[in-house]
């Protein structure tokens, strides 16, 4: 449950599985948060195994859409979409615990019924993992500041599951530094009296 004094330091905590419930309330506090203050950055703890691929995509979309910069926490895991919105966060405030991990895989899917339902719902498939892709290779390159990784190379990384240490998911770019010590108060308020 979210408490008053994590909105009060414009926390939000995604744990555990993602679905449209969690979308529905992530949603929600980013966009309270945004009407508050849209210029004060926003830290989005990420504990999650991943989950629907819909609802992660509407976490997302929110986080980019809002002008209020959104900071991604890695503890714990952050798999399959999960590890998306990890990478989704403002450049250069992406950041991993030490003993966190991040999984990438294509997006999974299922389904049964009559051929041309069948063949409808694996075009929906393709798309939404060339979507997903486009959104990786964006942000690990933007994180490099080259273009190391094309499509290909995306899709090539996604095709199975691929399971990440912390520091590997800084090297691959999909976090910028992995923290091992949160930075005493005094160090946060100078910090915070420079980007004001």
């Amino acid at each position: 449950m979210l408490s008053q004094s994590q909105l009060q330091e414009r926390i939000i905590c995604l744990n555990g599985p993602i679905d449209d419930t969690v979308s529905a309330s992530v949603v929600a506090q980013l966009l309270w948060l945004e009407s508050d203050n849209p210029d004060k950055a926003v830290t989005m703890y990420i504990d999650s195994p991943g989950g629907s691929v819909t609802a992660g995509l509407s976490i997302y979309d929110t986080m980019t859409y809002i002008r209020s910069p959104v900071s991604t926490v890695c503890l714990g895991q952050a798999a399959s979409m999960g590890s998306l919105l990890l990478a989704g966060g403002e450049r250069g405030k992406r950041y991993a615990l030490p003993h966190s991990s991040v999984m990438i895989h294509q997006p999974l899917g299922g389904t049964q019924g009559p051929a041309s339902d069948i063949l409808i719902y694996a075009n929906q498939i393709q798309r939404t993992r060339e979507q997903v892709n486009e959104i990786y290779r964006r942000h690990l390159n933007a994180a490099l500041g080259e273009e190391r990784y094309s499509l290909r190379d995306i899709e090539e990384l996604m095709e199975r599951d691929k399971y990440l240490t912390a520091q590997e998911a800084r090297e691959m770019g999909i976090v910028d530094e992995i923290l091992t010590r949160r930075a005493k108060k005094e160090d946060a308020d100078k910090k915070k009296e420079e980007g004001a």
